[in-house]
């Protein structure tokens, strides 16, 4: 069957289609159904099956006689270190972990937050909570103390997994003192914090709350798999605009199992015992379904890789891992590519290793731009694969489904929706728009298995944030088209999110920090075109009447408020002073037109600004920081 085929067959009969894929699942009791409607455009997948993730994962492979197998691969050219762990060896560590969290009292349904570095024990910590029901969220670590507070205020968990700390080339992150301040600023405090102690940073403990990774499991039984509700959630995971009000993705336990499964071989075609690697991080939704679930799930060997695509310590270093690892399928961003590009535009390093394995690269995260692309294919000689999908659909949208068949790439567009995904490009009333044409990107309902089922703790807001919009639709929030091949193109954010370096942040959780500053009386944040990281975030600041400071002192405290608020992830270090931001007459900012200024684009005049002599302000501001060279017409 080629991928027409695979796709008809889903939309003819979904049920079918989904009880069939259900069956690759080790189920404790098979579901009834696939889909249970609970009424206004609510539902669940396999709710009535009984399941646990990690038995699926782990412990089934080892059952069927692959425990000495490598199920994990850490390699961290940062400590210059590489070790495998068999899968016999994870589920003893695994096991042993689940049961010391059981014996602290933690139990089916209680959240445990992780805060942890690219380190195995971050899966093992992540399985561990699977393995016992226990509801797991797992906070990059590189986000600041008061990101993490309000997570554990939101999800209120009952015990934090952490690291001591974190390693970037030539400098130690410190995890304690940031995790010490989070339970200090929040409201809810956890019962107690276990934290994995790396040489290069011993953390200091709190007595009678922290406890160390090894001491806490000592001596202790360990635990068996818990079989656990279809619909019971398996995880939360936090997206973009998380500053005022935490967005929390819920993702339930079969559906996600029964996504993940079916995506390994037939997106990636990877199947028992073939390598795959995920450059990603476990903080981000690729780490969650492509690092540490969906590999294991397959029973595939799985990379952790603790470094950087170039500087650990050469533009060269994924090249030596695929070598070295024989790895089949390679996934990362467009951002890594990028960086790669840019230190080795000739392909030089690529030349020193032999990657006679690797069958294809997937890129995701943000659009992938047709030169980059081609450029990595005229280097590494295999097909490069832009596929689409977001933190709340946790698997592909739209793909090249090489397990099935390899279609034809066409540059620019991440190809064609998976079944599951019943794609549609709408007009502000809902109305399908012809081929070619740019509209809002929805998909009818419902959403396939592994989807997100609602937000923590926030129905309403899941409802009024994706399904009200388009009645009958989830909104994606990206803007593109479809071409007359079916392709999908996907163009921009319909909203204030923007996409640097592959990780999705608000614009207005920034401008929620800037607008805090006591000398600050306006501000507004832009996502500009930048050729490494995709877009970057610009700050625009207007100063309180009767400030008179310097102005490159008021930005950099700007700049260092969002550092500590948001993170080193926001790659927030350009700001600029200006008398007045460009509005409506209604007070709307008109963002849009600023971006089209700075990306050097034409624009038409808005009809319903205020002053259209503010632009030439903004205009200056731009250039001033490199921007808006241009000068449209």
């Amino acid at each position: 069957m080629g991928y027409n085929d695979v796709y008809e067959a889903w939309k003819s009969d979904p049920e079918g289609f989904w009880m069939e894929a259900a069956q690759a699942i080790d189920w404790h009791e098979a579901p009834s159904k696939a889909l249970f409607d609970k009424g206004g455009d609510m539902y669940e997948w396999f709710a009535d099956g009984m399941v646990n993730t990690c038995w699926n994962a782990v412990d089934r492979h080892v059952e069927a006689g692959r425990g000495d197998e490598i199920a994990i691969m850490h390699e961290s050219p940062i400590t210059h270190s590489s070790k495998g762990i068999t899968y016999s060896e994870l589920r003893d560590r695994v096991a042993s972990l689940a049961g010391a969290l059981k014996m602290r009292g933690v139990e089916k349904g209680d959240r445990v937050i992780i805060y942890m570095p690219m380190i195995p024990e971050a899966l093992e910590a992540m399985l561990a909570c699977a393995r016992i029901g226990a509801v797991h969220s797992v906070v990059f670590g590189g986000f600041a103390a008061h990101e993490l507070a309000v997570r554990i205020d939101d999800c209120t968990p009952k015990a934090i997994i952490a690291s001591s700390c974190g390693l970037e080339p030539g400098r130690v992150v410190h995890y304690k003192p940031l995790l010490d301040e989070a339970i200090e600023q929040a409201s809810h405090k956890p019962e107690f914090c276990v934290v994995f102690q790396r040489e290069q940073e011993v953390a200091k403990l709190i007595e009678g709350r922290d406890f160390s990774w090894h001491g806490f499991q000592y001596g202790v039984k360990p635990a068996e798999c818990v079989p656990v509700e279809g619909n019971h959630p398996a995880y939360i995971l936090y997206t973009s605009g998380t500053t005022g009000q935490p967005k929390g993705v819920v993702r339930s336990t079969a559906g996600h199992l029964v996504a993940l499964q079916w995506s390994m071989k037939n997106i990636y075609n990877i199947e028992a015992g073939d390598r795959f690697w995920a450059a990603s991080d476990v903080g981000w939704v690729v780490g969650h379904s492509y690092i540490c679930y969906g590999p294991l799930i397959a029973g595939a060997q799985t990379i952790v890789f603790e470094g950087k695509p170039i500087g650990t310590p050469h533009a060269g270093v994924f090249w030596r891992i695929i070598q070295n690892h024989r790895v089949k399928s390679f996934f990362t961003a467009p951002t890594a590519l990028r960086a790669i590009r840019r230190a080795d535009p000739d392909g030089e390093w690529i030349k020193r290793y032999k990657l006679h394995d690797l069958q294809a690269l997937f890129l995701a995260g943000e659009r992938a731009d047709p030169s980059t692309i081609e450029w990595a294919q005229k280097h590494l000689g295999v097909p490069v694969i832009d596929h689409w999908w977001q933190t709340e659909t946790g698997w592909g949208i739209a793909a090249n489904p090489i397990g099935i068949e390899e279609l034809p790439v066409k540059l620019g567009s991440p190809s064609v929706p998976m079944p599951g995904y019943d794609v549609r490009i709408l007009d502000e009333g809902g109305h399908e728009m012809p081929a070619g044409e740019l509209g809002a990107i929805a998909i009818k309902l419902p959403l396939p298995p592994g989807t997100l089922q609602t937000l923590w703790n926030a129905e309403e807001r899941f409802r009024k944030s994706y399904l009200t919009q388009f009645p009958g639709y989830y909104e994606t929030g990206d803007a593109g088209m479809k071409d007359e091949d079916g392709y999908l193109y996907i163009m921009s954010r319909t909203d204030d999110v923007i996409n640097v370096a592959g990780h999705r942040l608000s614009t207005g959780a920034m401008e929620e920090v800037l607008a805090s500053h006591p000398d600050v009386a306006e501000c507004a944040v832009i996502g500009v075109a930048d050729e490494l990281k995709g877009q970057m975030p610009v700050g625009f600041i207007c100063l309180s009447s009767g400030v008179e400071r310097d102005h490159a002192e008021v930005c950099k405290e700007c700049v260092r408020m969002v550092r500590d608020q948001i993170g080193p992830v926001a790659a927030f270090k350009l700001c600029a002073v200006v008398e007045r931001l460009p509005k409506t007459r209604s007070g709307k900012i008109l963002r849009a037109t600023m971006v089209k200024i700075a990306d050097g684009e034409s624009f038409k005049m808005p009809a319903t600004i205020d002053d259209p002599a503010i632009l030439d302000e903004i205009r200056e501001a731009l250039q001033g920081l490199g921007y808006g060279k241009k000068v449209p017409a």
